[in-house]
């Protein structure tokens, strides 16, 4: 067997097709309105059939997907790892890659191995989970595999969670065996007393490179484990106690759980979203009919396996038969990666894409004489063509992406990728249009969620709108609740405002050993509640406006989403590194927080102050970014952009902090994702925030004084 199957690839391209020039995306269900909820929408193909939940109905696993994909493709590459040269203590400058039967035969192998190991410490056969803690790699992927081929499942670890959440998430979901990376067998090691349930580590590094008896990594980290009572294996070792156990596969059912994946924790615990292979399959359904995963493609894999998002992008790429290469750790240097892989497709996050937008821009329309001149005709020629009514509008030209473009996605190893998405949070609409213009490829903004396996909606192909997240996926249908206590109604004119309310095959079962918080976001008809307030345009296209629980309101009456004007400044700013934009209920204004980009940051306060503030010297940056000349100087470049974005004059940041690196994983303020723990960050800047509003009103007084 060979190729793809006709069928799936038939059904693909029908659902890859965008409707005809200016119609619906999306169609709303005649007669399914009712007290505070908008009509039921759905894909513009699914309006009178069944939601889509697979492409094969034998197919309804994720374990039958890739071997269903191992059957068609043996010979393909599939997993690629960048190897570590010991000798040059470098990277090496290419890619070794692992074929669809190789993994597979390894996957098997190494559930054989976690199934006799079980058996061995009195774990009886069944769904159970199994931890995974590391970076993203290929043995990762092989682990997922291996389990799901004996029906267990995955239990994820954020690569940078510290012991206490890493101790809290192995007890609530009751893990007996966790396959880490070295850099973690010493944590465990460290809290293995206080988690007796704890029996098995598997380590993902070799542990053994022929050292004298009782001298290996393996020995040594043994002598110490067996204290604890837990074992210490290497992969290796268990693919070959697996190989000589042959165990056979024991495949899952669809309602088998797949995977827990926990919440990144901006508030509270973390909470362990239940998800199954029948979530699973839907996603991968829905998120493939966009046309982007073929046999022939290859992607990256850098966006935290840990988290959901990245997960369905590699699941993605191997049930269909593509090649996934993995980055070699250090993100500051993913473009080296992206160099040597040359992706045609590549998923990610506006934090990056704003530091593409920015970097693009500094070589380009930014820069000086005849290129500079050059590029600004190119984009505002583009831009002006993306603004054509429908069917005409486009983002290439027959001359300038011949002579302009393939350098620009040359210098950032895209030169080869024909697709990019943007998920996670809201894309800056400028930056979307940019970099639309600049690559001159099919990029769009899509929509997910942990609870809904990542997948929610997406926009097509051809539509070159931005601040919209497109219409619903082929898998799910929506619709909109009211909140009157925001002002937001499913009644409001031109377009209905809500909550939006999600329901179908990839919506998760629930959190796990957690019913309380179960209840509040599942209806018992299935609807989820996502939390994001959204309008729907008339062509069924969803953008987010607010979010339900980050929404503040000012004293005199006015409500703020701060996340909207924290993105346009990160969007629109090459000084912004990371933003917090805050109001207190009793106050009229706006204050915030923000990371200062130290490269940029330097010859700016430099110029404020007449005198050299070095980039490399992070103190000196730090001194600089609290002189209040500067922070003048900085609201004054926010004011720009806030009035060139049309913001409100409520929607100003009076006054700020400034600072390098105010927010990381470490002080525990952002979420392994990188997203902002708001109310940690409003807690720690309490007596920061105050000061600011003192300032404030103290000015304020002032000015009223000398009236």
């Amino acid at each position: 067997m060979a190729g793809p199957d006709p069928q799936t690839a038939a059904q693909i391209k029908l659902l890859s097709t965008p409707p005809p020039p200016g119609a619906p995306y999306a169609l709303p269900l005649p007669g399914t309105e009712r007290e505070g909820r908008s009509p039921i929408y759905r894909h513009w193909r699914f309006q009178d059939k069944p939601l889509l939940a697979t492409y094969a109905p034998e197919l309804r696993t994720f374990h039958d997907l890739f071997q269903d994909a191992v059957k068609r493709y043996p010979n393909n590459k599939c997993l690629g790892t960048r190897p570590w040269n010991p000798l040059t203590k470098a990277w090496e400058d290419h890619y070794v890659w692992q074929t669809y039967a190789e993994v597979a035969l390894r996957g098997k192998n190494f559930g054989s191995g976690i199934y006799e190991l079980h058996r061995r410490i009195g774990v009886p056969p069944g769904n159970h989970g199994v931890g995974i803690w590391s970076q993203n790699r290929a043995e990762w992927q092989l682990a997922d595999i291996g389990f799901s081929s004996q029906s267990l499942f995955s239990v994820s670890l954020y690569e940078s969670l510290g012991p206490d959440a890493s101790e809290y998430i192995i007890r609530h979901a009751e893990l007996s065996c966790i396959v880490t990376s070295l850099p973690h067998v010493p944590t465990l090691l460290s809290i293995a007393a206080r988690i007796p349930a704890l029996k098995l580590i598997i380590c993902m590094d070799p542990l053994d490179a022929g050292e004298q008896q009782g001298y290996s990594k393996l020995a040594l980290l043994n002598g110490i484990a067996a204290q604890h009572g837990v074992q210490i294996w290497s992969v290796e070792d268990v693919e070959a106690l697996g190989a000589k156990a042959v165990h056979p596969t024991r495949p899952p059912r669809p309602e088998d759980i797949l995977t827990v994946n926990y919440t990144s924790g901006t508030t509270g615990d973390p909470k362990g979203v239940v998800l199954t292979h029948a979530n699973c399959v839907a996603a991968l359904a829905s998120a493939r009919s966009s046309g982007s995963y073929t046999d022939k493609d290859i992607t990256i894999s850098y966006l935290p396996l840990a988290h959901i998002y990245g997960r369905m992008i590699d699941q993605c790429t191997v049930v269909s038969g593509g090649a996934v290469g993995y980055f070699h750790g250090n993100i500051l240097e993913l473009v080296d990666d992206l160099k040597l892989l040359r992706p045609t497709g590549f998923i990610s996050v506006p934090r990056l894409f704003n530091r593409f937008n920015l970097g693009i821009r500094a070589q380009t329309v930014n820069a000086e004489g005849v290129k500079g001149a050059l590029s600004r005709k190119v984009i505002e020629t583009k831009k002006a063509s993306m603004r054509l009514p429908p069917g005409k509008a486009t983002n290439k030209h027959f001359l300038y992406d011949r002579i302009w473009t393939p350098k620009v996605r040359a210098a950032m190893g895209l030169d080869r990728c024909r697709a990019m998405v943007s998920g996670s949070a809201q894309l800056d609409p400028h930056v979307h249009e940019f970099l639309r213009a600049a690559l001159g490829n099919f990029f769009s903004q899509g929509y997910g969620l942990t609870e809904s396996y990542s997948a929610g909606s997406f926009q097509v192909d051809g539509d070159y709108s931005t601040g919209n997240i497109g219409g619903p996926m082929p898998g799910v249908e929506i619709c909109l609740e009211s909140q009157p206590e925001l002002e937001y109604l499913v009644t409001d004119t031109p377009r209905p405002r809500g909550e939006l309310l999600l329901r179908g095959p990839f919506i998760f079962q629930g959190y796990l050993k957690n019913e309380e918080e179960t209840q509040k976001a599942l209806e018992s008809d299935g609807w989820f509640h996502t939390g994001d307030i959204v309008e729907i345009d008339e062509l069924g296209r969803i953008r987010i406006i607010d979010r339900k629980k980050n929404v503040l309101k000012l004293s005199q009456g006015e409500y703020i989403s701060p996340e909207r004007l924290e993105n346009v400044f990160m969007g629109s700013s090459n000084l912004i590194a990371t933003a917090f934009v805050h109001g207190e209920p009793t106050e009229s204004t706006l204050v915030g927080v923000f990371g200062v980009d130290p490269a940029t940051f330097g010859p700016f306060a430099s110029k404020v102050l007449k005198k050299t503030v070095a980039p490399e010297d992070i103190e000196a940056i730090k001194v600089a970014a609290r002189d209040p000349r500067v922070v003048k100087a900085f609201l004054k470049h926010l004011d720009g952009i806030a009035k060139k974005h049309k913001f409100n004059g409520y929607e100003r940041v009076r006054n700020c902090i400034l600072d390098f690196e105010p927010f990381t994983i470490e002080n525990e303020l952002l979420t392994p994702t990188l997203k902002l723990k708001r109310p940690q960050t409003a807690r720690k800047f309490k007596d920061d925030i105050h000061r600011l509003y003192a300032e404030i009103n103290a000015e304020t007084e002032n000015v009223k004084s000398k009236l």
